[in-house]
C-alpha cells in the first residue's frame, strides 16, 4: 500500500522484518526493551488506560497495542507494513489479546474517524515518514476534544546521531544498520510547533537514556537522543 506520506523503502524494511517483532533477543530487542518504559509513561500521562479508547499508529507487530490492550483498553492498530500486521494478528490470537490491526496511514484513518479516540500513540514513527507534520496534524484530527496524543522519535543533534546511528547501528549493533536517517531526526522544538500547528497543546517532555554498560534504559529529563512528547487537544 502506497499513501502520497509514506516512504516505502521504509514501509519494506519494517515489513522484512516482520518476522523479527517478537523475538525479545533479535533485531528488534531495542523495542523490547524500551516498551514497559513508554507503556509506564504513556499510561501517567494519560491518568490510567482501563476502558480508554486507543489508537496506535505505525503500530508494528502490536508490542505496545497489545501491552496498552492488556491494560484494559480498546486498541486498533494500523500500519503500512501488511507482514508486520499479519504477524501482529497472529500473535493476537496465540495470547488472546484483542486488539482491532488496520492497514492504513494516519492521514487516512483521520479521514474517517475524527475525534473518535480517547489516546493516540505514534512511537518510532515520526522519522520514518516524509512529512511527519502531516502524521501530528492527523493525530490532533484523530484524538478527541479533552484527549491525548504521545509522540516518540529522535532529536537532531551531534550527540543523537553518534549514539544512535553510529552506536546503536555500527558499534553496539542494536539495531538494523540503516534502520535511521540522520537528516529525518526532529527536535523537540520542532514537534512542538507541528503539535501547536495541529491544534495540540504540548504538555509533557521526557527522554529515553541507555546505559551500555548495564544495557538498560531508564526515562530521564535528557531529551538530546531518544524523546517522548505528550499533547493535548484543547476541550
Amino acid at each position: 500500500m502506497q499513501t502520497a506520506n509514506a516512504d516505502q523503502a521504509e514501509v519494506d524494511k519494517f515489513s522484512a522484518l516482520a518476522s523479527s517483532w517478537w523475538d525479545p533477543n533479535g533485531e528488534l530487542k531495542t523495542l523490547h526493551d524500551i516498551n514497559p518504559l513508554r507503556l509506564d509513561w504513556i499510561r501517567e500521562q494519560a491518568g490510567g488506560l482501563n476502558g480508554r479508547r486507543i489508537l496506535d499508529v505505525g503500530c508494528g507487530a502490536g508490542l505496545l497495542s497489545e501491552a496498552m490492550a492488556i491494560e484494559g483498553a480498546e486498541v486498533t492498530g494500523i500500519d503500512l507494513a501488511g507482514e508486520s500486521l499479519q504477524v501482529a494478528r497472529l500473535h493476537g490470537l496465540e495470547t488472546g489479546v484483542k486488539v482491532d490491526y488496520q492497514q492504513a496511514s494516519a492521514e487516512e484513518h483521520a479521514a474517517d474517524h475524527p475525534a473518535q479516540y480517547d489516546l493516540v500513540t505514534c512511537m518510532e514513527l515520526l522519522e520514518h515518514v516524509p512529512d511527519p507534520a502531516s502524521v501530528v496534524r492527523a493525530c490532533g484530527a484523530l484524538v478527541r476534544p479533552g484527549g491525548l496524543v504521545c509522540f516518540s522519535t529522535l532529536n537532531r543533534n551531534p550527540k543523537a546521531f553518534m549514539l544512535a546511528i553510529l552506536g546503536a547501528e555500527y558499534l553496539l549493533r542494536m539495531l538494523p544498520r540503516g534502520t535511521h536517517s540522520y537528516e529525518h531526526f526532529i527536535k523537540p522544538s520542532e514537534l512542538a510547533a507541528a503539535a501547536r500547528a495541529a491544534g495540540l497543546e504540548p504538555a509533557a517532555l521526557a527522554g529515553l537514556e541507555y546505559n551500555p554498560l548495564t544495557r538498560h534504559y531508564r526515562v530521564t529529563r535528557d531529551t538530546s537522543v531518544n524523546y517522548m512528547m505528550a499533547a493535548r487537544r484543547p476541550d
